[in-house]
């Protein structure tokens, strides 16, 4: 996913640091990669195949082989097809999912609404775990524990819609919680099934990053618990986020959100910077900086991912030829051999 906006200062302080905890499970080291010569390539599979395997503790997991096409996980519409694709819907069936890639030498990525992904059009060699953990409980006024693969837009509509202030910019986000917390948290390292909760306090967040993002150990996040004080002004403000992303983005075009982190300490948004550079609705095949936003680029029309790897290294040169500034990117490319979402894990 993906994402246009990860949890920061905006929501995630705002809650007493005692209350609010986020649940993830822990692994050990990375094995070295091994062959996946068992695999089948993509030029030689013939028709979908789908598979029950039998995992290690007894559950059935459904993998369908070779036939499921990246770009219908992606809000970008770009990507081939990938190796092995399982949908999960409970944490145990997130473990099992990991332990068998484990245990048959399968890199996989853990992914939500893949609105933050740039995936390759040779599509991934190895398995794509979509995380469905989609619950929602709230026992208590205020207090919600949240599935990390429920909708993040969802959540902010419905704490907004019940009086409940911390989320209202969350009603026009696409991702899910886990996306927004961290990217979807999909790592290449074993994973021994272990869960672990840390609470707020001990969660240092900044502008687009999280501390997840620096965690070896991290397999996944699984749940996101958020405690929200009342307002009578929560709707309202809802409405107001809904209405200026409306009409100051291409909400119905086929995008990933921003493409590049604001500069810090600049004082000037990195769209700013792209449409004084004279960008917008600059074009390389198929991929097009929007003309609404100069920050989000869109699918226009069958984009390979080349063409949106060419425009971004397009715009990021013209823009440090005109400003001197170095823009970084936010959204994640998905090579076909990647073992990591994560750029910054080995930092």
């Amino acid at each position: 996913m993906f994402l246009h906006s990860l949890p920061t200062a905006n929501y995630l302080t705002k809650p007493k640091p005692q209350n609010s905890s986020i649940s993830f499970h822990t692994s050990y080291s990375s094995p070295t990669n091994s062959s996946v010569s068992f695999l089948c390539k993509h030029s030689n599979c013939n028709g979908k195949q789908e598979q029950t395997q039998k995992c290690r503790d007894g559950l059935n997991l459904n993998f369908i082989r070779a036939n499921k096409l990246l770009k219908d996980l992606s809000t970008w519409g770009i990507g081939g097809p990938c190796n092995y694709f399982v949908q999960v819907h409970n944490q145990t069936q997130l473990v099992s999912a990991i332990r068998y890639c484990h245990e048959h030498s399968i890199r996989f990525i853990i992914i939500g609404k893949g609105s933050n992904c740039l995936f390759d059009d040779l599509g991934f060699d190895g398995c794509v775990i979509l995380n469905r953990i989609d619950f929602l409980e709230s026992n208590e006024p205020g207090i919600y524990r949240v599935g990390s693969g429920f909708r993040f837009n969802k959540l902010g509509m419905q704490c907004s819609n019940e009086g409940f202030t911390g989320l209202e910019f969350a009603g026009g986000i696409p991702g899910t919680v886990g996306g927004a917390t961290y990217m979807n948290a999909g790592a290449n390292g074993q994973n021994d099934g272990r869960f672990q909760t840390l609470n707020r306090i001990n969660l240092k967040f900044g502008y687009r990053t999280s501390p997840f993002k620096f965690m070896k150990d991290l397999g996944s996040i699984v749940a996101v618990t958020f405690q929200l004080q009342p307002s009578g002004s929560a709707k309202r403000r809802l409405q107001e986020y809904l209405e200026r992303r409306r009409v100051s983005q291409p909400t119905g075009e086929r995008s990933a959100g921003s493409v590049f982190r604001n500069p810090p300490n600049l004082g000037i948004a990195a769209a700013e910077l792209i449409e004084k550079s004279g960008l917008k609705g600059f074009r390389v095949g198929g991929a097009m900086v929007s003309n609404i936003h100069a920050n989000f680029f869109i699918n226009s029309g069958r984009s390979t991912s080349q063409d949106m790897l060419d425009l971004i290294a397009f715009v990021k040169e013209k823009v440090d030829q005109k400003f001197g500034v170095q823009l970084k990117e936010e959204v994640l490319y998905v090579h076909p051999y990647c073992n990591d979402l994560n750029p910054n894990r080995d930092k």
